[in-house]
């Protein structure tokens, strides 16, 4: 199941960097696979991911629960930050994708929710999504 994880993400990383109100709010090449060192600045990370099977009587299926979080740098504020997560949604929900060797049967926003990290005080905005994909 871990390669239609990694489809779904490099599926999802291909879309979000393609969508031109996404960069022009927080910056070209700001969406991570993992949070950066000293970033500044709005930026979204992939987040955790459960896959669990999804298969029918014939064919192999993953349904995926995962995170994306859109992180407010220092210099950045909640409200930018929850604009961010208002278009990652938008560019993701129901969004027709084609993950590499598996088709997508359905991708669906599941929340949002706004908060601070205790130890830096920097306010991030956690997404979840629902995904379910059958093998090809």
């Amino acid at each position: 199941m871990s390669d239609a994880v990694l489809s779904l993400r490099a599926a999802i990383q291909m879309r979000l960097e393609a969508d031109a109100a996404l960069s022009a709010l927080i910056g070209p090449g700001r969406i991570h696979d993992e949070a950066p060192r000293a970033s500044s600045g709005i930026y979204v990370v992939h987040g955790d991911a459960e896959a669990s099977d999804w298969s029918t009587g014939s064919d192999r299926g993953c349904e995926q629960d995962f995170g994306l979080t859109v992180w407010a740098g220092e210099s950045s504020s909640s409200r930018r930050a929850l604009e961010a997560a208002a278009l990652v949604v938008a560019a993701l929900d129901e969004a027709p994708l084609a993950p590499a060797g598996h088709g997508l049967v359905n991708l669906r926003w599941r929340s949002t929710r706004l908060t601070r990290d205790r130890a830096t005080g920097l306010a991030f905005v956690a997404i979840r999504f629902r995904a379910v994909t059958e093998t090809l």
